[in-house]
């Protein structure tokens, strides 16, 4: 029965309301002025790294119109290009989503990898598009660092899922409630 409680439709709805709420979280915590000298490295980008975690582990959780919204306000409120890393997110977030059925059996490691190519692949994409449309962009290795510091943080945004949330890898036959597949 423990199998059912995690895919019920109550349990899915109050996960995507989770996710968007830690979202608008993270947006807070970006926005409040707590530094005013610019700094020479950049953290993870927490909201990417949070997606990633849900699509990889429980896909049903994040929809990409949830997706969308929330990467779409972050756009609009960290004065990015509106639209584009959200975008570039979803498409990621769709290809993790179709992924994550042939990664429930490896191991961790190759689940880290495949987020970290993904998290390259958006960050990446972004700079080219901002590059093709000649906008200014932050410098290099300050996009490195941010690479870097999110693909490192990856697990530690797991293991916090994992232990506040439960969002844990669907189980190889797992069923939901009306008995489908995951």
């Amino acid at each position: 029965m423990a199998e059912h409680a995690a895919t019920s439709p109550a349990r899915v709805w109050s996960m995507r309301a989770i996710y968007l709420g830690i979202a608008l979280g993270i947006l807070l915590l970006e926005l409040l002025p707590l530094q005013t000298q610019p700094r020479n490295f950049a953290g993870p980008d927490m909201i990417l790294l949070l997606t990633f975690t849900f699509a990889l582990r429980r896909p049903e959780y994040v929809p990409p119109a949830v997706v969308g919204l929330a990467l779409l306000l972050a756009d609009l409120l960290l004065q990015r290009p509106p639209g584009l890393m959200a975008g570039l997110a979803v498409v990621a977030t769709q290809m993790l989503r179709n992924r994550s059925e042939g990664l429930r059996t490896l191991p961790f490691s190759v689940e880290w990898l495949t987020a970290a190519l993904a998290i390259a692949a958006v960050m990446l994409g972004y700079r080219v598009v901002l590059a093709l449309f000649v906008i200014p962009q932050a410098p290099m290795l300050l996009v490195l660092t941010q690479l870097l510091s999110t693909a490192l943080a990856y697990p530690l945004m797991v293991l916090g899922c994992v232990a506040l949330f439960g969002i844990r890898r669907v189980a190889p036959g797992e069923v939901d409630t009306l008995g489908h597949r995951i």
